[in-house]
């Protein structure tokens, strides 16, 4: 069977998180992080390796909270996600501090991936179950014809991934009759109301969102073909980045975005029922610390991943 990765974001900085390193927040009842349970699914569905963006400044905390039991699981990799890490002919001219952005993070694998894989957020729960339906998608083989990639999309509910304690950022879907993905609205400050899900807008109005819409919570499968595309992107980011912004991010569901507009990729999306939830806030890590204990008690997961 065809080998695959796991490639985990846990570079990003967390603005709304507050005070402390929320991808290394421990949540399970031996200690475990988030991560832990999406790598233990991961491995039962069937990928083979994982690989950890970071940053230079979390290394020695992370292999001390994570990376070295995660050894004793399979073969794991580590890259850093860098500002100065830009292509041949670009430099950081205006002393840019924050992160470019996703689209640039998962071209740190570049080297540590020759092999289908998916992509993850370090700080969300994604749940068993779209775990095994993309490591089955991206296990097939997918031919990319005329240079149009497949790619894979695990699509949640929206009412599955709002949090309690504010405004949150999802990639609302627009999905065809095929179940193929037509576009991704990045939309901010949704929150969750008595009536459902709306967005806040800067005036303080609430507009309301239709029930039942798909979105993306960021858990993508690509072909390790598609790295070479996305430095493409990433050049053309650049090049119409005005001068002086710091603040604009290289986004990897806007890039997708584009690539389907341009007929350069068709991604088929693939539901899930599963819950999400993760840390945005400081306030959320209760929820999560709730919640694992229900799937530990329901025999989902053991009490200690190690053990």
């Amino acid at each position: 069977m065809k080998e695959t990765a796991l490639v985990i974001m846990a570079a990003g900085i967390g603005s709304r998180y507050g005070k402390g390193i929320k991808q290394l927040e421990k949540v399970g009842p031996s200690e475990e992080l988030i991560m832990d349970y999406s790598v233990q699914d991961a491995l039962e569905a069937g990928f083979n390796k994982v690989v950890f963006i970071i940053r230079k400044d979390i290394e020695q905390e992370f292999h001390e909270c994570i990376g070295w039991r995660m050894a004793q699981k399979t073969k794991v990799e580590y890259v850093f996600q860098e500002l100065d890490a830009l292509p041949v002919g670009f430099t950081n001219a205006y002393g840019r501090t924050k992160p470019w952005g996703t689209g640039q993070a998962v071209l740190a694998v570049k080297d540590k991936v020759d092999m289908p894989f998916c992509v993850i957020n370090a700080d969300d729960f994604y749940g068993r179950e779209p775990f095994v339906a993309l490591h089955d998608y991206l296990v097939k083989d997918h031919e990319v014809k005329d240079g149009v990639q497949p790619i894979c999309m695990a699509g949640y509910r929206m009412e599955n991934t709002l949090s309690d304690k504010g405004g949150v950022t999802r990639g609302i879907c627009s999905i065809d009759a095929a179940g193929r993905l037509t576009g991704i609205d990045e939309t901010k400050n949704i929150i969750k109301t008595p009536e459902g899900a709306a967005v806040q807008e800067k005036d303080g109005s609430l507009r309301p969102l239709a029930p039942g819409l798909t979105v993306s919570m960021n858990m993508w499968g690509f072909q390790n073909s598609f790295i070479s595309l996305l430095e493409e992107g990433f050049k053309e980011f650049l090049e119409k980045l005005p001068a002086g912004d710091t603040d604009s991010e290289y986004l990897l569901p806007i890039y997708v975005d584009q690539l389907i507009s341009e007929g350069r990729a068709f991604v088929e999306v693939i539901p899930t029922t599963e819950n999400w939830f993760g840390v945005t806030y400081h306030e959320d890590k209760d929820l999560v610390v709730s919640e694992i204990r229900k799937l530990v008690a329901a025999g989902v997961y053991k009490d200690n991943l190690y053990a």
